[in-house]
């Protein structure tokens, strides 16, 4: 069974000094992409909850909470105060909820890329990696 990249392949065998080798991704581990994907979502977890707390220490220097309470207040009649939900414990464990499942998430996703990896070879036969040393 020829594909495109065989033929590909055959026409680029131009004889240079660097050797070539050409090899085909048949197989992903499954429990290594899990690994792999969990220790890409704890990064994105840290990520996440440092990026929030920065973005509510600018809103919080920068008063714009307390603006919006005032124009709250002169909307309302003043019983409802924005500060009271957005404080930073509050900020932290929302961003550590967002944390948590992002990162089942992400472990699920890399699960099941790869298990739907190893599926798709078995029809296309899998992916062709060329490789030089230079």
């Amino acid at each position: 069974m020829s594909t495109v990249a065989d033929k590909l392949a055959k026409k680029s065998s131009s004889k240079s000094s660097n050797k070539q080798v050409r090899l085909r991704l048949v197989y992903i581990d499954f429990w290594s992409a899990v690994k792999m994907s969990f220790l890409a979502a704890i990064a994105i977890a840290i990520v996440t909850v440092v990026s929030m707390v920065m973005v509510y220490f600018v809103v919080e220097t920068t008063g714009l909470i307390t603006q919006v309470d005032e124009l709250v207040g002169t909307l309302s009649d003043g019983s409802f105060t924005l500060q009271q939900y957005l404080s930073l414990p509050q900020v932290l464990a929302f961003s550590a909820v967002i944390a948590i499942l992002n990162l089942i998430v992400v472990t699920v996703l890399g699960a099941v890329v790869a298990g739907i990896y190893n599926l798709a070879v078995k029809v296309t036969g899998g992916l062709l990696v060329g490789f030089t040393s230079n």
